[in-house]
């Protein structure tokens, strides 16, 4: 991150209905009264965190966020923060949803927070865009064409295609596959997928700054297919994908099976791991920490971090949703912005 410039990060409020604003009110909360304390205990970086630290525009409605700093007890006086613009769509009003139920107002609403901030992203007034979670059901029930955060924004940047990363720690996935059944995923498990993937996921971490490594790829049968024993897709697919990987410079390894393919990139063998469908991938960083598992979209021209869980519509408006997703989605974001 250049500390020379202070970076603007955008934030969407995700659905109304859902933990969302809550997360977000409480996440602000806690990072800015972090840089506070730190200005006041050590006076030699106070001139740092001035330089350095980013500003916020969060996009939403100033009535849901009111009411979430009432559910959580946080202060109102952060929606006033000098360091914090609030840019209100107006467009749910807090009285006009039930918390924890499927919405067409609010699935309407949360499409709304996206657009409206990816295209602060787009014209260049924000570094960033983190996104707090959204509802499919409510999003189809508000006639939204999409299935979430990643197509919608792929449609609002003209993005074909674009890569999901997951990183916890030291730990970066990518996906070949995204929301498709097992079964089609299998499928895609192709040649010329997976060296096109590869490709693109070495360039989106060197935009990252992230430290030139090598790329696992994992097995996608038992023991990796035992040479065909337990399917043929390492052989017919992966392996000469590999090969040609190789041949062409890149550092990839593989096919590493599924079960230790992960712990050995904890461990530092391997930069990242490709994961050749979505539960895959899921079920390794999360079990490995689920609330710092954050979501990076890759390959836009516009840079997106985001919680990896859902509107968590059964604790809603309870105010007891745990923040430390969000927060570390945003540092996440100004990391790499």
């Amino acid at each position: 991150m250049d500390t020379k410039q202070r970076k603007t990060i955008a934030i969407s409020m995700g659905d109304p209905a859902g933990i969302g604003p809550e997360i977000i009110v409480k996440a602000l909360f806690l990072l800015l009264e972090e840089r506070r304390a730190k200005s006041e205990t050590l006076s030699q970086c106070a001139i740092h965190m001035k330089t350095s630290s980013s500003k916020f525009l969060l996009v939403g409605d100033r009535s849901v966020l009111e009411e979430a700093c009432e559910i959580t007890d946080t202060p109102k006086s952060l929606l006033g923060h000098p360091d914090l613009e609030i840019i209100d769509l107006n467009n749910a009003a807090a009285k006009s949803f039930t918390h924890g139920a499927v919405s067409a107002l609010c699935g309407k609403a949360a499409y709304e927070y996206i657009e409206k901030a990816t295209s602060l992203c787009m014209e260049g007034k924000a570094h960033a865009l983190v996104t707090a979670p959204i509802n499919k059901e409510s999003l189809r029930a508000g006639s939204v064409p999409f299935i979430g955060h990643t197509e919608i924004i792929a449609e609002l940047t003209n993005t074909n295609d674009p890569l999901t990363l997951f990183e916890v720690k030291n730990l970066r996935v990518f996906f070949l596959s995204r929301h498709v059944s097992l079964r089609k995923a299998c499928d895609l498990v192709k040649k010329e997928r997976i060296i096109d993937y590869v490709v693109r996921c070495t360039k989106a971490l060197k935009q990252l700054g992230i430290e030139e490594g090598t790329m696992a790829i994992a097995g996608l049968n038992p023991h990796s297919g035992e040479n065909g024993l337990f399917g043929d897709e390492e052989v017919s697919e992966i392996i000469p994908a590999i090969k040609a990987l190789q041949e062409m410079g890149y550092k990839v390894a593989g096919p590493i099976g599924a079960d230790s393919v992960f712990h050995q990139a904890l461990e530092g063998k391997y930069n990242s791991v490709l994961s050749l469908y979505h539960d895959q991938g899921h079920i390794a960083t999360k079990t490995y920490d689920f609330e710092r598992t954050i979501s990076i979209t890759c390959g836009m021209p516009i840079l997106r971090s985001s919680v990896d869980h859902g509107t968590a519509f059964d604790i809603a408006g309870k105010g007891i949703a745990s923040p430390v997703s969000m927060l570390e989605a945003i540092k996440v974001a100004e990391k790499y912005s």
